[in-house]
């Protein structure tokens, strides 16, 4: 039996590895699926280099703890993906910066961003 795509993207990230999909007309896919949207075509996989700019950007406040970041960061290989930027204080994020991946010690771990200067 085939590892759904969830899988497959835990255990690349569990590789500290980005990994995304590709369909047959090169576009990249994300989030990870079993067949391509639209056509339901079959789907490769790809790791991405990890590098990005914020397509967008806000600051979550909740009662009692630290504001952070949510972001929507575009991918240098064509995909969006939403996570977070550490290393800058959230109201610090703007849209633009360039960002790198990088991966929590959590398990399974969890891709978040940090600004390019700082990778």
């Amino acid at each position: 039996m085939r590892e759904s795509p969830a899988a497959t993207f835990e255990a690349q990230c569990r590789a500290r590895r980005l990994a995304f999909q590709v369909a047959p007309d090169g576009s990249a896919v994300f989030p990870p699926r079993l067949a391509a949207p639209g056509t339901g075509a079959p789907l490769q996989w790809s790791v991405s280099a990890g590098r990005g700019a914020v397509y967008a950007a806000t600051v979550v406040r909740r009662r009692g703890e630290e504001p952070s970041s949510v972001v929507l960061v575009d991918l240098d290989e064509g995909f969006r993906m939403m996570s977070r930027v550490d290393g800058l204080a959230p109201e610090d994020v703007r849209i633009g910066l360039r960002v790198t991946a990088r991966f929590t010690e959590d398990d399974p771990p969890v891709v978040f961003f940090v600004p390019e200067d700082a990778a």
